[in-house]
């Protein structure tokens, strides 16, 4: 039997939703869905970025559209999905990146409602995400889902436990969710990004130079240091991944967990033993 060669990220005619969209990650996920020919939704819960956002990508003459979603509603999530559906047709991509990063801390320190926070957003969010996705592509026996998981889900930094869980928890429901939707033709596959120097990321720098009693500038250069390919992440670098997971190029492919890290396989720097009162 004679293969055809996949087109690698012709996406003209799909209809793609991103959360998390008005900037950093998603925005350049959109970015590079739209640039592909697919009809993209920004979603995210910041109103006045999104729209942003939105606007600029219009003006490049991208077929896109801004949807003010908090993904931790699971009504508000269920009904924009087939609201997307109503009006645009169909739902080929779902990439499911809105997610929060946490306030530094020690797991012996960690409040009730900094863990729930994190987990609420960043794993619960993404479930009810996946399952209205599911829930379409199942009827439209074709799909893709892409979750947006990283690198400390798979080796987990200190001081970061409910983001550590909650990305750990992302990859477990990507592959269960591959399992289940395999005979429908959906695929399901997550993205591990290492360090990319966003908003979120400099704000953990921050932190993380103050925990290392160490300044931000050192901090970001021990990173990029740590880095086998030797520079930190571009949101493209991420971006491009995702597009090639959505495009027929990566039609035999589900379950998958790819780490896009420039090499970087985890921080694992400890944070020093702290005074005690009393000490």
């Amino acid at each position: 039997m004679a293969l055809q060669a996949a087109t690698t990220l012709d996406l003209t005619g799909q209809v793609a939703i991103v959360t998390g969209a008005a900037q950093g990650l998603g925005r350049a996920m959109a970015a590079e869905l739209a640039t592909a020919g697919a009809s993209v939704v920004l979603a995210d819960v910041q109103a006045a970025k999104v729209t942003e956002a939105c606007e600029t990508l219009a003006a490049d003459g991208l077929a896109v559209s801004a949807l003010v979603l908090d993904i931790t509603d699971s009504a508000a999530v269920a009904d924009s999905f087939q609201a997307t559906v109503g009006s645009l047709g169909r739902l080929d991509v779902v990439v499911n990146n809105a997610g929060l990063g946490q306030q530094l801390d020690r797991i012996s320190d960690l409040s009730d409602d900094e863990w729930g926070r994190v987990i609420a957003v960043t794993l619960t969010g993404t479930f009810y995400c996946c399952r209205a996705a599911a829930a379409i592509m199942e009827q439209q026996e074709s799909g893709t889902i892409i979750n947006i998981s990283s690198i400390n889900g798979q080796n987990p930094a200190a001081l970061a436990a409910a983001y550590n869980v909650a990305k750990a928890g992302v990859i477990s429901l990507t592959r269960t969710l591959a399992l289940e939707m395999a005979a429908y033709g959906v695929r399901v596959n997550a993205v591990c990004p290492g360090p990319v120097y966003t908003d979120f990321n400099r704000s953990v720098m921050r932190q993380r130079s103050e925990s290392l009693g160490i300044g931000e500038e050192e901090m970001i250069e021990r990173v990029r240091g740590a880095v086998p390919l030797g520079r930190w992440g571009e949101p493209e670098d991420i971006a491009r991944m995702v597009g090639w997971l959505a495009s027929p190029a990566a039609g035999w492919m589900t379950g998958e967990i790819v780490r896009v890290s420039g090499g970087l396989e985890g921080v694992s720097a400890a944070p020093p033993k702290r005074s005690r009162t009393g000490d």
